[in-house]
Parts: C-alpha cells; sequence; structure tokens
C-alpha cells in the first residue's frame, strides 16, 4: 500500500494565495495539504505598560483576513482548519493524528515570534518530523540580497542604493487553482470578538479586499495620480496608500504591490507617490533585515527599557492624556483620537505624536510603542519598535535616522519649542 505524503501548512502573517511559495511548495510536495491557523492567546495578553499585545481592532482585522482565506480554501474544495492554543501543543498533536510528513512556516523576525517557532520547531522534532521555514514578507528575500545578513549595511542610503543596483525582485508565485486537501470533519470555528469598535470598519481584512484596495489605488484618475504643488498642497493631508494593514497581515505580498505599481508606471508615467510607495517597501525590508542582523541590540542606543518600573502618578496622567487625545495641542489630539478610533494614522501622523510623548511630554518611547503596537491595525514587531527608535534617537543608523526624522522639522510642524512645558486640560 502506497503511503501518501501530507504537509501541514501552518499560516501566521501570510493569509494569501497569491505569491505564497510556502503554500505552492507544499502542494507539489504533497499528495494533500492541511492547512492550519492558531489562535495564540499570548498574542493578546496584557503588557507590563497595560496596553494589549493586540487590540480590538486589530483582532478583527485579523479575523476577517482568516474568514477570507478559509472561504478562498472552500471555493477551492477544502478549508482552514483554525484551532485555539498553543502552537507548540496544537501542531504536534495534529502531526500524529493525521500522519503529517512535515510542517511548512514562514519565518519571522521578531523575538515573541521566532520563540513560539523554536518551541514548535523542537516539539516537531522530538517526532522527527522537519519544519521548514520560508520567507515570504519582504520585497527581497535574503538569498536575493547582495550581502550576507551580517554583513548588511546598517546604513539605510547604502542598503538601498546596493539593493536596487545588485538585486532583483522576483517575479510573484501564481495564486493556485488546484489543491488537495486532508480531509477532516471539523474545521473549527473563528473566536467572536465581544466588541471591535463599531460595525463600520475604517478597513476590511483579507486577501480579496487588500487587491480590491490595491487595484483601485493605481487606477487610472485615483488620488495617487494627483499632482498638487506650491500653496495648494500646503493644507492638504500627505498622500498615503493605507495598503500598511494588508500587507502586514500577509493579505498582500509586498511583491504584488511591488510590480503592479510598475505596472502602472509605464502606463501613466512615474510619480511622487509610486517612488514613497516603493520607498516604503524597503523600508520594511530594512527594519526586517535590521531585526534578524542585530535582535534587541537594534535599540541599544534608544534606551530599551521594557522592564521599566511604573511611571509616577504625573507622567501617568500626561501618558494617558496623550493616549486620550487630551494633551491641550490639537493636532497631536485629532491625530491620537484617529487612532483610537480607526486603528491607522499615516507616517508623518506616527512621526507628530512620537515627538510629542518622546521630547515635549518627557515620556519613554517605549510606552508609545507598546500603545501602538496595542491599537494599530498595520502593527509589524520590526516597522512600530525600529520607528519609534529611530525617533527617540537610537538604531544603528544614525545618518539615515537623522534624514528620515528631522527633530527641528517636527518641532515646527508642531509649532513648539522643545523647552516649553506642556499644555494639560
Amino acid at each position: 500500500m502506497i503511503k501518501l505524503k501530507k504537509i501541514l501548512v501552518w499560516f501566521r502573517n501570510d493569509l494569501r494565495l497569491h505569491d505564497n511559495e510556502m503554500l505552492v511548495e507544499a502542494i507539489a510536495k504533497s499528495d494533500s495539504i492541511l492547512p492550519v491557523y492558531v489562535f495564540d492567546p499570548r498574542y493578546v495578553e496584557q503588557t507590563t505598560h497595560g496596553t494589549l499585545k493586540s487590540g480590538l481592532l486589530r483582532q478583527k482585522f485579523l479575523r476577517e483576513s482568516i474568514a477570507d482565506l478559509r472561504s478562498s480554501f472552500q471555493k477551492l474544495g477544502g478549508n482552514l482548519l483554525v484551532l485555539e492554543g498553543r502552537p507548540e501543543e496544537l501542531l504536534p498533536e495534529l502531526v500524529e493524528r493525521y500522519d503529517i510528513a512535515e510542517v511548512y512556516h514562514h519565518r519571522e523576525v521578531g523575538p515573541e515570534e521566532t520563540e513560539i517557532s523554536a518551541h514548535v520547531e523542537d516539539q516537531l522534532w522530538k517526532l522527527r518530523i522537519n519544519l521548514r521555514h520560508f520567507i515570504g514578507h519582504t520585497l527581497y528575500n535574503k538569498e536575493d540580497l547582495p550581502f550576507p545578513i551580517k554583513d548588511i549595511p546598517d546604513v539605510f542610503t547604502q542598503f538601498k542604493k546596493k539593493t536596487e543596483r545588485d538585486a532583483i525582485v522576483k517575479a510573484c508565485f501564481l495564486a493556485p487553482e488546484v489543491i488537495n486537501f486532508t480531509e477532516l470533519e471539523d474545521w473549527g470555528e473563528l473566536p467572536l470578538l465581544n466588541d471591535a469598535g463599531g460595525e463600520d470598519p475604517f478597513l476590511r481584512g483579507g486577501e480579496r479586499e487588500g487587491l480590491l484596495h490595491l487595484n483601485a489605488l493605481l487606477e487610472e484618475g485615483s488620488l495617487v495620480y494627483q499632482k498638487i504643488q506650491g500653496k495648494a498642497a500646503a493644507g492638504l493631508p500627505a498622500f498615503s496608500s493605507k495598503l500598511s494593514a494588508w500587507l502586514a497581515h500577509g493579505c498582500l505580498s509586498p511583491r504584488m504591490v511591488y510590480w503592479l505599481v510598475k505596472d502602472a508606471e509605464d502606463k501613466f508615467g512615474t510619480n511622487q507617490n509610486f517612488n514613497q510607495i516603493l520607498l516604503g517597501l524597503l523600508w520594511r525590508d530594512y527594519f526586517r533585515f535590521m531585526f534578524k542582523k542585530h535582535g534587541l541590540d537594534f535599540f541599544n542606543d534608544a534606551q530599551l527599557d521594557f522592564e521599566q518600573s511604573s511611571p509616577e502618578q504625573e507622567e501617568k496622567d500626561l501618558l494617558d492624556q496623550w493616549k486620550q487625545g487630551r494633551t491641550g495641542h490639537p493636532v497631536v489630539d485629532n491625530y491620537m483620537k484617529e487612532l483610537n478610533e480607526t486603528g491607522f494614522i499615516p507616517y508623518p501622523a506616527r512621526l507628530l505624536t512620537a515627538t510629542f510623548l518622546i521630547y515635549i511630554l518627557k515620556i519613554s518611547w517605549v510606552r508609545g510603542a507598546a500603545y501602538f503596537q496595542d491599537k494599530l491595525i498595520d502593527y509589524a514587531p520590526a516597522s512600530n519598535w525600529c520607528n519609534w527608535a529611530i525617533v527617540a534617537g537610537g538604531g544603528k543608523d544614525q545618518r539615515s535616522g537623522k534624514n528620515a526624522f528631522d527633530l527641528e522639522k517636527q518641532f515646527k510642524l508642531l509649532n513648539l519649542d522643545p523647552e516649553d512645558s506642556p499644555l494639560v486640560n
């Protein structure tokens, strides 16, 4: 009797069918696949700063993204197994129950995510089962870079110059049209949320919604093509593609974004907004590779204080006012209220609110980063913590950090002097 090879595909922040090498490879190397998503309770725990690791708005976006992936599999005659618990406990059980030959997953770079992968790998190794790692979150795969991870330039401008000159962005893997699924009787239920911040979400999760948004963004006549210069542009908000939430959850591939932007450039010509989208993709890569290269050492100059004791009452009051948008500064307050209501504010707004917290209120950047981790629907560990560290004067690239973050410019935009006392209501 011929033994059929089954591969378990462990989904994490890669919730899509398009450009998913892990999925394509699993289909090619198996007789059937078992797609699995595990809701890990550790990702919704409270932090030492009194914030959640994942707030309700991001939990809702994630749930919508998983539901969309499940729907895509159902259209192909299968399903997505949804479980709650710790992957290092649940995945080995599935391996034994369904006679799984291998487990595939995408490698992460955040400390907690990496530790969970290590625990899974240890438990699978006891069963003599291989955990195969894939990379699918970046524009450039590490093997495509013109240097090994240990030699990646710490200076962003050098990283950008060398990758754009000596590396290529690969073509996207096509979404599979035929999949053989392992047969299960019970595929599990998606957990319910008690309160997700209203019935009219700012953005909806899922690959389908992400692709619709991307295509609409690049349609002829959309805002991405508008060129407003001079005084007319002064009072308008900066352009934002709003792609980051789908990128963070893996509903959109950065390579898909890159190639569709390039197609639009071929049709309509280059423009500054296209350049900003592509630059944003490159910064995402840079921060992930910095995490891979340095780990928490990246933050040494920014005085990382995860274990810092609770703030004094006066500082706590100021921090709460910042969180709630009650500082008395209208620009900061409007952005913080927008963050709380929608889970999103554009990059310039993140710089302004971070500047105010660190340099005007004199509060640790770690507390701000932890709050953004709670509230942002597009939270990604490398981008969030590295950006906050740069505002706080840290990071490994002091030269590019200063170019990317101009403190005096932020004070000018805030119309504040760094020596001023904060206005508190």
